[in-house]
């Protein structure tokens, strides 16, 4: 079980990265497009008139989708930003009961996002909602990566708390403790 549940987690980043890739791709060819154009009126006198159509709109659809579907292995990661400093000076029995209270509020939390963006997606599939650019993309499309990537965030969560639940500790601790010993190494960023 651990091994398909940290699968899905580097699955779910991979997905991000590719969708990140994707956002640099589709800016690079409309760049490259502007410069086209630009040396064509400076050759030519006229524009060729080149253009990535909707480039706008699928770089938002893509930046949904890398930022949704990388929540749970950032959070796995260590990397979300957490107030950890009131907490580091507690004794183990207090920061494990609030490390049950944040996992747990964090599942209940996410789970209601998560409800709410599958119905969003069903909603927009139904009523055929499209978007309104150049290329009119069915909105249930893009929706889908947030439903999912918040989908898996409460699998992550919920693994988080059961994992404190059980008296370990949580990999989003185990993270931060990795980056403050890299720092202290000189290894950091």
């Amino acid at each position: 079980m651990r091994h398909a549940l940290d699968t899905l987690y580097r699955l779910s980043g991979g997905l991000a990265a590719l969708f990140l890739a994707a956002i640099c791709g589709i800016v690079i060819a409309q760049v490259s497009a502007n410069i086209i154009d630009t040396v064509s009126v400076l050759v030519l006198g006229e524009p060729v008139g080149l253009v990535v159509p909707s480039y706008a709109e699928f770089t938002g659809f893509f930046l949904v989708a890398a930022s949704f579907l990388a929540l749970a292995n950032t959070l796995r990661a260590g990397s979300h930003i957490r107030v950890s400093l009131l907490i580091k000076g507690l004794g183990p029995v207090p920061r494990r009961w609030i490390e049950i209270w944040c996992t747990a509020v964090g599942t209940v939390f996410s789970a209601y996002f998560a409800w709410h963006a599958v119905w969003l997606v069903v909603d927009s599939y139904i009523y055929n909602d499209v978007s309104a650019g150049i290329v009119p993309v069915p909105l249930w499309i893009p929706q889908s990566a947030m439903a999912i990537g918040l989908i898996v965030l409460v699998i992550a969560l919920a693994d988080e708390f059961v994992t404190v639940m059980r008296g370990r500790l949580p990999d989003y601790v185990k993270g931060e403790e990795d980056d403050l010993s890299a720092l202290a190494d000189g290894e950091g960023p």
